[in-house]
């Protein structure tokens, strides 16, 4: 039988992810082990992980080199990919909010500039609210852009909103909720459906009896 291919970035994410794999029998003990590896077997033999950037996680899905992967719905809507949503995993949760000065009127300015790591998931708020934006792409601490005069309101997952109020920052408007969803590859779903749909099947019923 033709090996499953999963797509998952370290960190919290897989972990929790292994743990809901766990659950429904399949394991990954070589995950756990100190390795480089990139690629890394099911105990069983059925499934491979393969361990890739958390943007990267829908494009390897999408293209077919996974057949299924787990991936925030952060980096979902900004990858835009043409992949099966089918699990909303429940965990990881967060929340895609504007962010910037105290008291700042988002709806007074004229032409806003927004920085942020996801700028299409920004434009296309903005645009639906009918607002001309210039969106500028940073990779790390968009927290800074607003305090030195690089963009007038900054867009990024907030979990707790500590590091935007020690920054001296506040949410100025919530946009989209965030958690972990489960994905998989369309022709996949189909070609692979006798061995993939039993085991959306079992994670499904997995979440639904951590949640009660």
């Amino acid at each position: 039988m033709e090996k499953i291919k999963i797509a998952l970035t370290k960190g919290r994410l897989a972990e929790k992810s292994l743990k809901v794999f766990e659950a429904i029998g399949i394991n990954f003990s070589a995950f756990y082990k100190d390795s480089r590896k990139l690629i890394l077997p099911s105990d069983c033999g059925q499934y491979e992980m393969i361990l890739v950037k958390a943007l990267d996680v829908a494009t390897y899905v999408e293209n077919g080199a996974a057949d299924i992967g787990i991936a925030g719905k952060d980096t979902l809507l900004e990858a835009n990919a043409n992949v099966f949503e089918l699990v909303d995993l429940g965990f990881g949760k967060c929340r895609f909010a504007v962010a910037g000065s105290p008291g700042f009127d988002i709806e007074r300015a004229v032409k806003l500039s927004v920085a942020t790591k996801y700028p299409r998931v920004a434009t296309e708020y903005f645009q639906q609210k009918g607002k001309q934006v210039e969106t500028i792409k940073l990779n790390g601490s968009v927290e800074l852009a607003p305090l030195v005069g690089l963009s007038d309101v900054i867009v990024d997952i907030v979990e707790t909103g500590r590091t935007l109020k020690e920054n001296g920052l506040e949410v100025l408007e919530n946009m989209h909720s965030i958690s972990a969803r489960l994905v998989v590859n369309k022709a996949s779903y189909k070609t692979k459906s006798e061995t993939l749909q039993p085991f959306v099947e079992g994670i499904k019923q997995a979440i639904t009896v951590s949640e009660g």
